[in-house]
């Protein structure tokens, strides 16, 4: 059995490693195409799907018009609008329906991966690369993360947003006050 803390202790340097393994000039660019958005939906599956939540939440929180795909209150998207996805493992074919969707209505399309060459990727007019292991390379000799199946990327996507929530805080001037504010009274 794994001692407690060594595994911890691996599992945040993994992390630590793969979202500073981001290029910085691709989360600059994908920070860039949420600010020049008028609406932003974002969407995943599964567990990616609880990241693109998070992420949702804080650009509620930085005043965003920000909703989730497939949420009763969601709107539709059109041109000035971005649709932000997560296909780590490079494909779903829920989630390359959506961008298609998306972009036949004049949408800008967004992925988050570890896959870059993957089809829902090569669909999207920007990518932001997350280099981690997915389930598409969790068995056998590719399995490097201590880690079970795509923890790391869903991980790494977590401390990977919220480092752009805080260039998007510089970039908007938006200040933690008012982020503050925006956070719910309902819990």
């Amino acid at each position: 059995m794994l001692a407690y803390q060594t595994t911890v202790a691996r599992a945040a340097e993994e992390l630590k490693q793969a979202s500073a393994a981001v290029e910085p000039k691709s989360l600059e660019r994908f920070a860039g195409e949420i600010a020049k958005a008028k609406r932003i939906v974002l969407h995943g599956v599964g567990r990616e799907g609880l990241m693109m939540r998070a992420l949702a939440m804080r650009l509620y929180h930085m005043g965003l018009d920000a909703h989730v795909a497939g949420d009763m209150s969601a709107p539709p998207v059109g041109r000035g609008d971005l649709l932000i996805v997560s296909a780590g493992p490079g494909q779903f074919s829920t989630v390359l329906a959506l961008v298609g969707e998306a972009s036949a209505a004049g949408a800008r399309t967004a992925c988050v991966t570890a896959q870059p060459k993957g089809r829902v990727p090569m669909a999207c007019n920007t990518v932001l690369t997350i280099p981690a292991q997915t389930m598409a390379n969790d068995t056998g000799a590719r399995s490097t993360s201590v880690l079970p199946m795509g923890s790391l990327f869903e991980g790494a996507q977590f401390l990977t947003f919220e480092v752009l929530i805080l260039m998007l805080r510089e970039k908007l001037k938006v200040s933690p006050a008012a982020m503050r504010k925006r956070h719910t009274n309902l819990e």
